[in-house]
């Protein structure tokens, strides 16, 4: 808590240029200088142990593996923020009046319009905005006289955002026609199955709503409202359903999963690569990196000389005590 503190206090008193560099250019810069003497002299001297190559390989696979893996993280990252969800799906829970509950009722129907509300989100936005998309309603009927002799019926939605309205649209739509020849034998074929309930006579109708919808600036669609305009059909279940129509790139990313991660990917280690050397150039031919090496030739340059007249004017026993001195000085100076 006191680091902390005492972090803070410096930040303040010499300001976020001079804080950057006093805590993070200045040590990167000692670092670099420091590995590079260790390599220059490793490289004068030839000597390389089993220890040292091992320590040295621990980096190098430690350094890639953290680039390899910031790569995928960043693919992933874009990824997910760029290319959506590729289908939204909610079940439709249609609800009617019964004919004796309806005041003043003229009609034959046996109840009123079917209609629905179904809830996409809670959130401020499902869909994301400027991606294109296809909505359908799915209805599952029963190949009953009744449906059969219904014809065309339409059905009609509408996209409400918190406190307005979006977009509507209405489809019609009817039962595959099949002539009776062709109904019978139907029956007959499949007589077997659905005498043990594997099959069922009913039709499965893919109503599409809307075939190009976007969401635009301003109210996010949150809630759907849907009215199927009959009075006499028959249904067993119905499904809302919004499907991701991709185009361009993200087709590419959505139906290529693996190329694409491997272009990303590889993309991405190259920018940080290229990041990495320009970072690494603009530090060693900076002004702070000079100064550091002329003070460093400076405190060598002293050392050297304190050590030759230490030389000619001690004797052989005081030489080992005073090159430790000047060692340790010359440390010191260094952090």
């Amino acid at each position: 808590m006191f680091g902390i503190f005492s972090l803070l206090v410096q930040f303040f008193r010499l300001g976020p240029k001079e804080f950057y560099k006093v805590r993070f250019k200045l040590p990167a810069i000692r670092f670099i200088d420091n590995t590079l003497d260790v390599l220059r002299a490793k490289s004068k001297t030839g000597i390389y142990n089993t220890k040292e190559v091992f320590i040295k390989g621990t980096v190098v696979a430690f350094i890639t593996t953290v680039l390899v893996w910031l790569s995928v993280f960043m693919y992933l990252a874009f990824y997910y923020t760029y290319v959506p969800s590729v289908a939204h799906e909610r079940p439709v829970h249609l609800k009617f009046t019964p004919r004796d509950n309806i005041a003043n009722y003229k009609e034959n129907g046996p109840h009123s319009y079917l209609n629905a509300h179904v809830e996409l989100t809670n959130r401020q936005q499902l869909l994301m905005m400027g991606q294109p998309y296809k909505v359908f309603l799915d209805l599952e009927m029963p190949e009953s006289p009744v449906n059969k002799e219904l014809g065309m019926f339409m059905v009609c939605t509408q996209f409400h955002g918190k406190k307005s309205l979006i977009a509507q649209s209405c489809r019609s739509a009817m039962l595959e026609y099949r002539s009776p020849l062709l109904q019978f034998l139907y029956t007959i074929v499949y007589s077997p199955f659905f005498l043990f309930g594997a099959a069922q006579e009913k039709q499965k109708l893919h109503i599409e709503l809307f075939s190009n919808y976007e969401e635009q600036t301003g109210p996010a669609v949150t809630d759907v409202y849907i009215e199927i305009q009959s009075m006499y059909i028959e249904l067993y279940s119905a499904k809302f359903l919004i499907n991701a129509e991709f185009t361009g790139l993200r087709y590419f990313m959505f139906n290529w999963p693996v190329l694409s991660a491997i272009i990303g990917i590889t993309s991405n280690l190259f920018f940080i690569a290229i990041v990495g050397i320009i970072s690494w150039y603009q530090l060693i031919h900076s002004e702070e990196y000079r100064k550091y090496i002329r003070s460093k030739d400076n405190i060598q340059d002293k050392f050297q000389g304190s050590m030759e007249d230490s030389y000619s004017s001690s004797s052989i026993e005081d030489i080992s005590g005073k090159e430790l001195k000047f060692g340790e000085e010359y440390i010191n100076k260094m952090e």
